[in-house]
C-alpha cells in the first residue's frame, strides 16, 4: 500500500511525497538468506560448485543490474523526513534483518556440519557465509548510529555474528570523528592497495575502539573489564554463538568460522577501502580539520545495491548528518561518484593497478582537488612516486608537512 507523507515547506507550501522503493527496501531483509539458494541448489543437483551461487549473483548479477538500472537520484523533500524517519515501518525492516543473519550462519555451518562435502566446498560455503555476515556489520553500522536502546543492542547482536563487537565504538567515535585525514584507519589513502590498507585498517580500528570504550568506562569510575564494555557485551554472544557450532557439528567448524569470520571483516575492509579513498579534509587556521562535508565521501546512487545494503552507499550524506536514517539520506550534486555500486567496485579494489587506473584520475579531476596533490590523502610510501606521475616535482613533494603513517 502507498503512504504518502504531506507536510508544509519552509515556504508555507504543502509538499507531498511517496517513497517508490518503500516495497523495494525488502531486499536489504532477504538479501542475507541468499546463502540457502546455493545450499537449496546443492541438495537438488548435488554440484558441490553451486554453493558458491551466491557469489555469482553478489559480483556478477548485481553490478549487471547497476548498470542496466542505473541510478536513482531522487531525494525526499526535507519537510517530510521528520515523518519519514518516524515511520516504524522502515526500522522494522532493519530490525527484522538482524535475526536473519544468525539463522544464514547456523543454516551454513549446519550444512557443513551434517554433509560429505570436499575441502574446498567447506571453505567455499565458508567465504560465502563471510560475505553475508560482511552485509551484518552494514546492519549493524545503521543501527549503531541511532540512539535508542533496542537499536544499540540490535547493533551489538548483528556484530556479534562475525566477531565485530568493537565495530560500533570505533566507527562512530573513532571514525567519524578523523574521517579523511592521514590521522584516520578506516580511509585509504591515494596510492595505497587494498592488502596494505587493511594492515592499518583492522588493527588500528580494535585498538582505537578499546581505548574509546576505556575511557568511557573510566569517566564512569568503572574496569574497561566491566560488564558495562559494550564490545564484551557482543563479544560474548560471539562465544556463545560460535563454540556452540563447534559443540553441535564438530572440529570442522573451526577452520569454517575462521574463514567466516575473516572474510566478514575483509568486506568490511572492502566498503572503507572505497568509501574514502585518497578524499582529504583541509586543515584550518587553528590546526583542527575542517567538520566532514559531503565531498569528503565518495557517493554512488546505483539503486540495486542501496536497495541491499540500506542505501549505505548514499555513504556522502551519511557522514555529514550521521543520524539520519537510511531512507532519508539524499543524493547531492558535484559528489565525488564511483562509477559502480560496491558490489562492482570491490572487485575492481582486488586488482590494484586497475583500481588505480580507475580512481586515480576520477579522484583527482574533483572540483575541490583539480589535479593539486596538496589536497588528496596521499600515502607516505608513494608520495614521491605519485608528484612525479602526476607532473609535480619531488621538491613540492618534499615541502609539504608530513602526513602521519
Amino acid at each position: 500500500m502507498a503512504v504518502i507523507y504531506e507536510a508544509l515547506d519552509a515556504n508555507g507550501t504543502r509538499v507531498e511525497y511517496r517513497d517508490r522503493k518503500r516495497a523495494w527496501w525488502a531486499l536489504s531483509v532477504v538479501y542475507p538468506l541468499l546463502p540457502f539458494l546455493g545450499i537449496a541448489v546443492h541438495a537438488l543437483t548435488g554440484y558441490q560448485i553451486a554453493l558458491g551461487l551466491p557469489l555469482l549473483i553478489s559480483y556478477g548479477l548485481m553490478p549487471l543490474l547497476d548498470f542496466l538500472i542505473g541510478e536513482d537520484r531522487n531525494n525526499p523533500p526535507e519537510a517530510v523526513v521528520p515523518q519519514l524517519d518516524e515511520d516504524r515501518y522502515y526500522r522494522w525492516l532493519t530490525w527484522a534483518t538482524v535475526p536473519l543473519h544468525f539463522i544464514a550462519l547456523i543454516g551454513c555451518a549446519w550444512w557443513v556440519g551434517t554433509q560429505h562435502l570436499s575441502w574446498w566446498a567447506v571453505l567455499l560455503l565458508a567465504y560465502v557465509a563471510g560475505t553475508d555476515s560482511g552485509l551484518g556489520i552494514n546492519t549493524g553500522h545503521e543501527l549503531g548510529h541511532k540512539r535508542t536502546a533496542v537499536e544499540q543492542w540490535l547493533a551489538r547482536l548483528v556484530l556479534a555474528v562475525p566477531a565485530y563487537g568493537h565495530f560500533t565504538v570505533e566507527h562512530g567515535r573513532g571514525h567519524h570523528r578523523f574521517v579523511s585525514t592521514p590521522e584516520d584507519h578506516a580511509s585509504a589513502r591515494m596510492g595505497e592497495t587494498i592488502y596494505r590498507f587493511v594492515l592499518r585498517e583492522i588493527p588500528g580500528g580494535i585498538r582505537r575502539a578499546w581505548r574509546l570504550e576505556a575511557e568511557r568506562l573510566a569517566q564512569r569510575g568503572k574496569s574497561p573489564w566491566s560488564l558495562g564494555n559494550t564490545m564484551l557485551q557482543s563479544y560474548a554472544v560471539t562465544a556463545l554463538l560460535q563454540l556452540g557450532l563447534v559443540a553441535a557439528f564438530g572440529w570442522v567448524m573451526l577452520p569454517f568460522l575462521a574463514v567466516h569470520n575473516v572474510v566478514a571483516w575483509w568486506q568490511l575492509t572492502s566498503a572503507n577501502y572505497v568509501e574514502h579513498y585518497g578524499l582529504l579534509r583541509a586543515r584550518l587556521a587553528d590546526g583542527r580539520y575542517e567538520a566532514p562535508q559531503p565531498h569528503h565521501s565518495w557517493n554512488t546512487n546505483h539503486l540495486v545495491t542501496n536497495l541491499a545494503t540500506f542505501h549505505l552507499q548514499r555513504h556522502s550524506d551519511h557522514h555529514a548528518y550521521p543520524s539520519r536514517r537510511y531512507q532519508s539520506l539524499r543524493h547531492f550534486e558535484q559528489l565525488p561518484q564511483l562509477p559502480s555500486g560496491y558490489f562492482g567496485m570491490f572487485p575492481l579494489a582486488y586488482v590494484p593497478p586497475l583500481w588505480f587506473r580507475v580512481m586515480d584520475p576520477r579522484l583527482l579531476a574533483l572540483p575541490h582537488v583539480q589535479g593539486d596533490l596538496r589536497r588528496v590523502n596521499i600515502d607516505p610510501l608513494r608520495r614521491a612516486q605519485l608528484y612525479r606521475r602526476y607532473g609535480q616535482c619531488d621538491a613540492q613533494a618534499s615541502a609539504e608537512p608530513a602526513q602521519a603513517a
